[in-house]
C-alpha cells in the first residue's frame, strides 16, 4: 500500500503539477509582497504624522486588517465585492488584493516602529551639520531603517507564502488544490495517496520558506553585530 502511495506522485505529470501549483503560490506571494513593501513604506511614513485625523485613519485601517481573518477577507473580496459591484475578479487577483492589503498593514507598522524608534539625536545631529529634512532622511534615517526592516520584511514573505494556502478555498489551483485533485483522482486505487501527497507538499513549503528564514536570521545577526 505504501509503495503504491508513493508511486502516485510519479504517475503522469502529478509531481510536475505539484511544482506548477507551488509556482502559483510563490508568484501570488511575491506580487503581494512587492506591492506591500512599496505601499507599506509610504503608509508607514504617513503613520508617523502628528496630524490626529491621519493617525486615526491609518490606525483604523491597521486594526481592521489585523483583526479580520485573512480567510474572511478573501471571501469578502472574491464573493462579496464581485456580487455587490458586479466586478469580475479571478481567484488569483482577489488573493493578490487581500494579501497586499494585509501585507501593507503589516509592513507599514514595521516601518512606523522603525522610524519612531530612531533616537532624536539622530535627527538633531543631521540638522546640526547643515542637512535639511530630506537629506537627514536620505543619508541617516532611511539607511538605518532599511537595516532594521529587511529581516522583518523577509519574515513577512515566509508568513505570506504559508498563509496563501487559504486561497484553495476560493478555487485557485495552487499547490494544495493540485494535491487535493491528485488525491481525489486516486481515492479508490491508492487509498494512502493523501499521506504522500500532503507530505510532499509539506516539504515543498519547507524548501521554499526555510532558506528565506535562514537569510532573515543571517542578515539580522550580521547587522546587529
Amino acid at each position: 500500500m505504501q509503495d503504491l502511495g508513493i508511486k502516485v506522485l510519479f504517475q503522469g505529470r502529478n509531481f510536475i503539477r505539484l511544482l506548477e501549483g507551488l509556482w502559483v503560490t510563490v508568484r501570488i506571494s511575491l506580487i503581494a509582497v512587492i506591492i506591500s513593501i512599496v505601499l507599506g513604506i509610504v503608509l508607514g511614513m504617513i503613520m508617523t504624522s502628528k496630524n490626529p485625523a491621519i493617525r486615526i485613519l491609518t490606525k483604523t485601517y491597521l486594526e481592521f486588517i489585523r483583526i479580520m481573518p485573512q480567510l474572511v477577507l478573501l471571501f469578502l473580496v472574491y464573493f462579496g465585492m464581485t456580487k455587490a459591484f458586479n466586478i469580475n475578479l479571478s481567484g488569483e487577483t482577489s488573493a493578490i488584493i487581500v494579501f497586499s492589503l494585509w501585507g501593507t498593514a503589516e509592513m507599514s507598522d514595521l516601518v512606523r516602529g522603525a522610524l519612531i524608534s530612531m533616537p532624536k539625536h539622530q535627527y538633531e545631529s543631521g540638522m546640526a551639520i547643515g542637512l535639511n529634512t530630506v537629506q537627514v532622511y536620505k543619508y541617516i534615517i532611511i539607511p538605518q531603517t532599511v537595516r532594521r526592516l529587511v529581516p522583518l520584511a523577509i519574515n513577512l514573505v515566509t508568513r505570506m507564502i504559508k498563509t496563501t494556502s487559504l486561497i484553495v478555498l476560493i478555487g485557485v489551483v495552487e499547490v494544495v488544490k493540485v494535491g487535493q485533485q491528485i488525491i481525489e483522482s486516486s481515492r479508490l486505487t491508492v487509498p494512502s495517496a493523501a499521506l504522500w501527497v500532503y507530505g510532499v507538499i509539506y516539504f515543498l513549503y519547507f524548501g521554499v520558506c526555510y532558506p528565506i528564514s535562514l537569510l532573515s536570521a543571517k542578515l539580522e545577526k550580521r547587522w546587529n553585530s
